[in-house]
Protein backbone atom coordinates (compact mmCIF):
# COMPACT_ATOMS: atom_id res chain seq x y z
CA UNK A 1 0.00 0.00 0.00
CA UNK A 2 1.68 3.33 -1.18
CA UNK A 3 1.45 6.46 0.15
CA UNK A 4 -1.20 7.91 -2.31
CA UNK A 5 -3.21 4.63 -2.13
CA UNK A 6 -6.16 4.74 0.27
CA UNK A 7 -7.05 1.55 1.93
CA UNK A 8 -10.05 -0.65 0.37
CA UNK A 9 -13.46 -0.63 2.12
CA UNK A 10 -13.25 -4.69 2.45
CA UNK A 11 -9.78 -4.20 4.37
CA UNK A 12 -10.79 -0.88 6.83
CA UNK A 13 -13.99 -3.69 7.72
CA UNK A 14 -12.30 -6.36 8.55
CA UNK A 15 -9.80 -4.41 10.68
CA UNK A 16 -12.40 -2.40 12.23
CA UNK A 17 -14.44 -5.75 13.25
CA UNK A 18 -11.12 -7.85 14.24
CA UNK A 19 -11.29 -10.42 11.88
CA UNK A 20 -8.74 -13.03 12.34
CA UNK A 21 -8.32 -13.87 8.51
CA UNK A 22 -5.94 -10.88 7.64
CA UNK A 23 -2.66 -11.42 6.75
CA UNK A 24 -0.01 -10.35 8.84
CA UNK A 25 1.51 -7.95 6.41
CA UNK A 26 -2.15 -6.83 5.65
CA UNK A 27 -2.46 -5.75 9.22
CA UNK A 28 0.93 -3.65 8.79
CA UNK A 29 0.80 -2.34 6.14
CA UNK A 30 -3.06 -0.73 6.82
CA UNK A 31 -1.54 0.56 10.12
CA UNK A 32 1.76 1.90 8.63
CA UNK A 33 -0.62 4.00 6.19
CA UNK A 34 -2.91 5.09 9.14
CA UNK A 35 -0.46 6.64 10.97
CA UNK A 36 -0.04 9.34 7.84
CA UNK A 37 -3.43 9.70 6.02
CA UNK A 38 -5.92 11.41 8.45
CA UNK A 39 -8.72 10.15 5.55
CA UNK A 40 -8.53 6.62 6.69
CA UNK A 41 -8.60 7.10 9.91
CA UNK A 42 -11.97 8.83 10.05
CA UNK A 43 -13.62 5.94 7.74
CA UNK A 44 -12.03 3.66 10.13
CA UNK A 45 -13.33 5.46 12.88
CA UNK A 46 -16.89 5.64 11.20
CA UNK A 47 -16.84 2.00 10.71
CA UNK A 48 -16.18 1.59 14.71
CA UNK A 49 -18.99 3.46 15.14
CA UNK A 50 -21.10 0.83 12.89
CA UNK A 51 -19.14 -2.33 13.24
CA UNK A 52 -18.03 -2.17 16.77
CA UNK A 53 -20.29 0.03 18.92
CA UNK A 54 -19.26 -0.82 22.07
CA UNK A 55 -15.37 -0.32 21.44
CA UNK A 56 -16.23 3.06 19.85
CA UNK A 57 -18.18 3.72 22.95
CA UNK A 58 -15.08 2.87 25.06
CA UNK A 59 -13.05 4.96 22.79
CA UNK A 60 -15.05 8.18 23.15
CA UNK A 61 -14.88 7.69 27.13
CA UNK A 62 -11.38 7.27 27.28
CA UNK A 63 -10.63 10.43 25.15
CA UNK A 64 -13.27 12.16 27.13
CA UNK A 65 -10.93 11.77 30.36
CA UNK A 66 -7.42 12.01 28.47
CA UNK A 67 -8.17 15.67 26.60
CA UNK A 68 -8.57 17.83 30.02
CA UNK A 69 -5.50 16.18 30.77
CA UNK A 70 -3.26 16.26 27.54
CA UNK A 71 -4.72 20.23 27.54
CA UNK A 72 -3.22 21.38 30.94
CA UNK A 73 -0.32 18.67 30.31
CA UNK A 74 3.50 20.49 29.50
CA UNK A 75 4.01 19.75 25.92
CA UNK A 76 7.13 17.68 24.89
CA UNK A 77 10.16 19.33 23.83
CA UNK A 78 10.71 18.86 20.35
CA UNK A 79 13.02 16.40 19.15
CA UNK A 80 15.44 16.64 15.74
CA UNK A 81 14.86 14.72 13.07
CA UNK A 82 17.70 13.35 13.56
CA UNK A 83 17.32 12.01 16.97
CA UNK A 84 14.34 11.02 15.69
CA UNK A 85 14.93 8.70 13.40
CA UNK A 86 17.66 7.05 15.39
CA UNK A 87 14.75 6.35 17.98
CA UNK A 88 13.23 3.98 15.56
CA UNK A 89 16.24 1.82 14.86
CA UNK A 90 17.87 1.34 18.27
CA UNK A 91 16.47 1.38 22.28
CA UNK A 92 18.19 3.57 25.54
CA UNK A 93 18.77 0.00 26.66
CA UNK A 94 21.73 -0.56 24.09
CA UNK A 95 23.67 1.94 25.12
CA UNK A 96 25.38 0.17 28.12
CA UNK A 97 25.60 -2.67 26.06
CA UNK A 98 27.57 -0.86 23.48
CA UNK A 99 29.98 0.37 26.23
CA UNK A 100 29.86 -3.48 26.75
CA UNK A 101 31.00 -4.60 23.23
CA UNK A 102 33.78 -2.35 23.24
CA UNK A 103 35.30 -3.10 26.18
CA UNK A 104 35.11 -7.00 25.55
CA UNK A 105 36.30 -6.86 21.92
CA UNK A 106 39.02 -4.37 23.49
CA UNK A 107 40.10 -7.17 25.72
CA UNK A 108 39.96 -9.72 22.94
CA UNK A 109 42.30 -7.60 21.22
CA UNK A 110 44.65 -7.38 24.02
CA UNK A 111 44.74 -10.50 24.93
CA UNK A 112 45.33 -11.85 21.28
CA UNK A 113 48.68 -9.20 20.99
CA UNK A 114 49.78 -10.49 24.27
CA UNK A 115 49.42 -14.50 22.80
CA UNK A 116 52.36 -16.56 22.46
CA UNK A 117 52.22 -16.44 18.37
CA UNK A 118 51.45 -18.31 15.58
CA UNK A 119 48.65 -21.05 15.75
CA UNK A 120 47.19 -19.58 19.33
CA UNK A 121 43.79 -18.94 19.31
CA UNK A 122 42.19 -15.73 18.62
CA UNK A 123 39.64 -14.80 21.02
CA UNK A 124 38.70 -11.98 18.60
CA UNK A 125 37.72 -14.98 16.02
CA UNK A 126 36.14 -17.16 18.96
CA UNK A 127 33.89 -13.95 20.63
CA UNK A 128 32.73 -12.28 16.61
CA UNK A 129 29.76 -14.65 15.98
CA UNK A 130 28.08 -14.31 19.44
CA UNK A 131 29.05 -10.58 19.77
CA UNK A 132 25.55 -9.40 17.96
CA UNK A 133 23.59 -12.13 19.05
CA UNK A 134 24.43 -10.66 22.76
CA UNK A 135 23.43 -7.49 21.00
CA UNK A 136 20.12 -8.81 19.78
CA UNK A 137 19.27 -9.91 23.66
CA UNK A 138 19.57 -6.60 24.95
CA UNK A 139 17.74 -4.59 22.05
CA UNK A 140 14.85 -6.95 21.93
CA UNK A 141 14.59 -7.77 25.63
CA UNK A 142 11.23 -7.12 27.57
CA UNK A 143 12.92 -6.62 30.57
CA UNK A 144 15.51 -4.13 29.43
CA UNK A 145 13.85 -2.02 27.64
CA UNK A 146 11.06 -0.27 29.87
CA UNK A 147 9.20 1.27 26.56
CA UNK A 148 8.61 -2.02 24.40
CA UNK A 149 4.69 -2.20 25.56
CA UNK A 150 4.67 1.37 23.59
CA UNK A 151 6.64 -0.20 21.00
CA UNK A 152 4.79 -3.17 20.67
CA UNK A 153 1.67 -0.68 19.96
CA UNK A 154 3.29 0.93 16.83
CA UNK A 155 2.39 -0.26 13.47
CA UNK A 156 5.88 -1.43 12.72
CA UNK A 157 6.41 -3.90 15.82
CA UNK A 158 7.31 -6.65 13.45
CA UNK A 159 9.74 -7.91 10.83
CA UNK A 160 10.75 -4.33 10.07
CA UNK A 161 11.95 -3.39 13.62
CA UNK A 162 13.33 -6.44 14.21
CA UNK A 163 15.84 -5.62 10.81
CA UNK A 164 16.06 -2.26 12.09
CA UNK A 165 17.25 -3.03 15.34
CA UNK A 166 19.49 -5.94 14.11
CA UNK A 167 20.96 -3.53 11.79
CA UNK A 168 21.54 -0.80 14.90
CA UNK A 169 23.15 -3.97 16.34
CA UNK A 170 25.72 -4.75 13.63
CA UNK A 171 26.49 -1.20 13.22
CA UNK A 172 28.04 -1.37 16.01
CA UNK A 173 29.37 -4.54 16.51
CA UNK A 174 31.15 -4.24 12.65
CA UNK A 175 33.71 -1.44 13.26
CA UNK A 176 35.04 -2.71 16.14
CA UNK A 177 35.95 -5.93 15.16
CA UNK A 178 37.00 -4.39 11.96
CA UNK A 179 39.55 -2.82 13.67
CA UNK A 180 40.52 -5.81 16.06
CA UNK A 181 40.75 -8.30 12.79
CA UNK A 182 42.91 -5.70 11.17
CA UNK A 183 45.16 -5.62 14.41
CA UNK A 184 45.84 -8.88 14.86
CA UNK A 185 45.94 -10.62 11.15
CA UNK A 186 42.34 -11.53 10.38
CA UNK A 187 40.61 -11.60 6.96
CA UNK A 188 37.39 -9.92 7.17
CA UNK A 189 35.41 -13.15 5.70
CA UNK A 190 37.07 -15.10 8.92
CA UNK A 191 34.59 -13.13 11.56
CA UNK A 192 32.22 -11.20 9.58
CA UNK A 193 30.45 -14.76 7.89
CA UNK A 194 30.13 -16.24 11.21
CA UNK A 195 28.85 -13.05 12.52
CA UNK A 196 26.04 -12.47 9.87
CA UNK A 197 25.52 -16.31 9.74
CA UNK A 198 24.77 -16.84 13.45
CA UNK A 199 22.27 -13.31 13.40
CA UNK A 200 20.43 -14.44 10.88
CA UNK A 201 20.13 -18.05 12.51
CA UNK A 202 18.94 -16.05 15.66
CA UNK A 203 16.22 -14.40 13.56
CA UNK A 204 15.52 -17.16 11.74
CA UNK A 205 15.39 -18.88 14.95
CA UNK A 206 13.71 -16.23 16.69
CA UNK A 207 10.44 -16.57 14.32
CA UNK A 208 9.49 -19.80 15.81
CA UNK A 209 10.43 -19.52 19.78
CA UNK A 210 11.19 -15.68 20.21
CA UNK A 211 13.96 -13.66 19.43
CA UNK A 212 15.11 -13.86 22.95
CA UNK A 213 15.37 -17.28 23.73
CA UNK A 214 16.72 -18.01 19.99
CA UNK A 215 19.50 -15.94 21.12
CA UNK A 216 20.42 -17.10 24.49
CA UNK A 217 20.27 -20.80 23.11
CA UNK A 218 22.80 -19.79 19.77
CA UNK A 219 25.01 -18.32 22.54
CA UNK A 220 24.47 -21.22 25.09
CA UNK A 221 25.14 -23.36 22.15
CA UNK A 222 28.40 -21.62 20.40
CA UNK A 223 29.77 -22.04 23.93
CA UNK A 224 29.42 -25.60 24.38
CA UNK A 225 30.06 -26.73 21.16
CA UNK A 226 32.40 -24.16 19.72
CA UNK A 227 34.42 -21.78 22.33
CA UNK A 228 34.83 -24.63 25.40
CA UNK A 229 36.48 -27.20 23.24
CA UNK A 230 38.43 -24.65 21.48
CA UNK A 231 40.22 -22.96 24.34
CA UNK A 232 40.73 -26.86 26.10
CA UNK A 233 42.26 -27.94 23.02
CA UNK A 234 44.09 -24.85 22.01
CA UNK A 235 44.02 -24.94 18.73
CA UNK A 236 41.39 -23.15 16.21
CA UNK A 237 38.68 -25.41 14.76
CA UNK A 238 37.89 -26.34 11.41
CA UNK A 239 34.81 -23.76 11.53
CA UNK A 240 36.53 -20.90 12.00
CA UNK A 241 39.75 -21.43 9.66
CA UNK A 242 39.03 -20.56 5.96
CA UNK A 243 37.88 -24.21 5.47
CA UNK A 244 34.33 -23.69 7.19
CA UNK A 245 33.55 -20.13 5.11
CA UNK A 246 31.02 -22.43 2.68
CA UNK A 247 29.27 -23.92 5.75
CA UNK A 248 29.09 -20.09 7.34
CA UNK A 249 27.66 -19.03 3.56
CA UNK A 250 25.37 -21.54 3.87
CA UNK A 251 24.52 -20.93 7.03
CA UNK A 252 24.14 -16.63 5.82
CA UNK A 253 21.77 -18.10 3.01
CA UNK A 254 19.21 -20.95 5.20
CA UNK A 255 18.54 -18.00 7.75
CA UNK A 256 17.77 -15.04 5.28
CA UNK A 257 15.43 -17.41 3.11
CA UNK A 258 13.84 -18.55 6.89
CA UNK A 259 12.97 -15.45 8.21
CA UNK A 260 11.71 -14.25 4.60
CA UNK A 261 9.53 -17.29 4.78
CA UNK A 262 7.99 -16.36 7.83
CA UNK A 263 7.91 -12.99 7.80
CA UNK A 264 4.49 -12.39 9.25
CA UNK A 265 5.64 -14.81 12.59
CA UNK A 266 7.27 -11.18 13.53
CA UNK A 267 4.05 -9.62 13.96
CA UNK A 268 3.49 -11.50 17.29
CA UNK A 269 5.49 -9.66 19.64
CA UNK A 270 4.29 -11.73 22.91
CA UNK A 271 6.59 -14.29 21.45
CA UNK A 272 9.21 -12.47 19.63
CA UNK A 273 10.43 -10.78 22.43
Amino acid sequence: MSGTEHASARLVDHYARGAAGLAADEVWALEAHLEACRGCRDRLAATLTGAAPGLAALTDAVWADLAPRLDRAAPAPPRRRLTARLATWATPAMTPWLAMVLAVTLLALLLDLAGPGSGRISLVLLLAPVLPVAGVVVSWSRGLDPAHELTAATPRAGLALVLRRTVAVLAAVIPALLAAGWATGLTAAQWLLPCLACTSATLALGGLIGVTRAAVALAAAWAAAVAAPTLAAGRTPAVLRADGLPLWCALLALGAAVVLARRGAYAAWGRNR
